[in-house]
């Protein structure tokens, strides 16, 4: 009964999400329900159960969280990310439009800027440069998302994204894991998909079909699609229209330089700076008990994108038309898809605690192929039944994290391999149709499932996939690096 009871509240959190309720809702009782087919009880597992497993997500992740909507607002705001795009666009040239938008998406998420605030500001921009080179807008989400969801959120050596944080503390590594290996299968991902916008461009003119849409077109986000976008990302995108963006961005070398602030700091912070401090004091008591480890990739983050907002600001600050509102949306930005992921983990957590888990358990750990395959099958399973990487990756490392790092030193596996290959399952099936962040880059191109989600398919999934197959092999033969 207890294992009809997790599959019961998974089913429930699960349709509910994708019918727009919002999972601060959902996930209490579905949690409840879980707690009712084990016999546990129930007011219990919510408040000391739930809570805790929620509470301590906050608490872990808050910081990254509010500092990264300031940092998302502020770059659209002050013309940032347009500057930026319109910039390669012009340098690029018309007959490279599919590669312009690619980069301009990759640049600006791969330097700290929220998807959804990209999606927001580069959705029209991709519609004026499709018209211009007579291209179906049915291929700017694949565009967009080759460049903005993919290689540069999970993948990439020290892309300081949600999903790069979340495996830090359990395997005591940094947003740099397994370079070597990132940078291969960011390569893969990259080429995949280039490689099939490429195609699907040539047929399209072969066809005769060209631009259809109209320009100009601006984003709008509905309430539904906010609730199902929130816990899929880090941003709230009801607050995309909210503060006063500037009339005009800044030169293109202003413009990049705090996402170059980003990486450069987060780059010495993690591997110069804090290896190189004292930090035996946490290991008292009143710090947690812990070591440098578990908390030095996540500080090389927080001071990354602090140096990067005032970075921002202090560049653009007679740019921007009300500093004050643009912060208070980054701020407000981060508190609902923060709640969101913490309630995923509070459900996650009461579904660890009842007794029907240990059915759970041995069916991951019971996997062929080894730590790595049960680690990477979870994740996608999660991933892709949650619609959120973040909160599948959440769920399943809040259960099985010291397990999976047991296992790694059991089985001679560097923590870092294990940092790539989770944050990198959990980007591939979360891109299912269900998928919050898929639904906004829809909504916000003016475009369908039907029209756009193939190609999506193939760029954001297929692409993913086979660079996760390709890491699995090259780590186990030889390791990480």
């Amino acid at each position: 009964m207890g294992l009809i009871g997790i599959l019961l509240g998974l089913a429930l959190l699960m349709w509910l999400a994708y019918r727009g309720w919002s999972i601060l809702m959902v996930a209490p009782p579905a949690a409840i329900i879980v707690a009712v087919f084990s016999g546990e009880p129930l007011l219990a597992h919510w408040t000391q159960t739930f809570m805790s497993g929620a509470a301590r997500f906050v608490a872990q992740w808050f910081p990254l969280f509010l500092l990264g909507g300031l940092f998302g607002k502020l770059m659209g705001d002050s013309g940032s990310v347009s500057a930026i795009a319109q910039y390669l666009t012009k340098k690029l040239g018309a007959s490279h439009t599919m590669l312009a938008v690619v980069a301009a998406s990759a640049i600006v998420t791969y330097g700290g800027v929220s998807v959804f605030v990209a999606f927001f500001v580069l959705a029209p921009l991709a519609h004026e440069m499709f018209r211009a080179t007579n291209l179906p807008p049915r291929l700017i989400p694949a565009a967009v998302g080759l460049g903005a969801f993919t290689f540069t959120m999970s993948v990439m050596p020290g892309t300081p994204s949600v999903n790069n944080a979340i495996p830090m503390p359990y395997f005591g590594t940094t947003t740099f894991a397994a370079p070597g290996l990132s940078l291969i299968a960011s390569a893969i991902i990259f080429v995949f998909g280039m490689w099939w916008l490429r195609r699907a461009e040539a047929a399209a003119r072969k066809a005769g079909e060209g631009y259809a849409g109209e320009a100009g077109i601006a984003p709008v986000v509905n309430e539904m699609v906010r609730e199902q976008a929130a816990p899929a990302g880090d941003f709230d995108p009801a607050e995309l229209p909210h503060g006063k963006r500037a009339e005009s961005g800044p030169p293109f070398v202003l413009a990049i330089l705090p996402i170059v602030v980003v990486i450069v700091t987060n780059f010495l912070m993690a591997l110069v700076v804090f290896p190189r401090l004292d930090f035996s004091f946490l290991s008292e008591p009143r710090w947690g008990g812990i070591t440098i480890g578990a908390v030095s990739g996540v500080w090389s983050v927080l001071v990354a994108l602090a140096l990067a907002n005032l970075t921002v600001i202090l560049i653009n600050f007679r740019r921007l038309p009300s500093v004050r509102e643009t912060l208070d949306a980054g701020a407000n930005s981060a508190a609902l898809p923060m709640l969101m992921i913490a309630s995923l983990v509070g459900f996650g957590a009461v579904v660890a605690a009842v007794p029907a888990f240990a059915l759970v358990r041995d069916a991951v750990f019971s996997v062929q192929g080894g730590p790595l395959v049960s680690l990477a099958l979870s994740m996608n399973v999660l991933a892709g039944l949650t619609g959120t990487a973040s909160g599948g990756m959440a769920i399943v490392l809040n259960a099985f994290g010291a397990d999976f790092m047991r296992l790694a030193t059991e089985h001679h596996i560097d923590p870092e391999l294990m940092h790539r290959i989770t944050t990198m399952s959990a980007g591939t099936l979360d891109a299912l149709p269900h998928n919050g962040t898929v639904l906004l880059l829809l909504q916000t191109s003016g475009l369908t499932h039907r029209e756009s989600y193939l190609d999506m398919v193939m760029t954001v999934i297929v692409s993913c996939i086979i660079a996760l197959v390709a890491v699995l092999i090259l780590g186990s033969v030889f390791g990480s690096f």
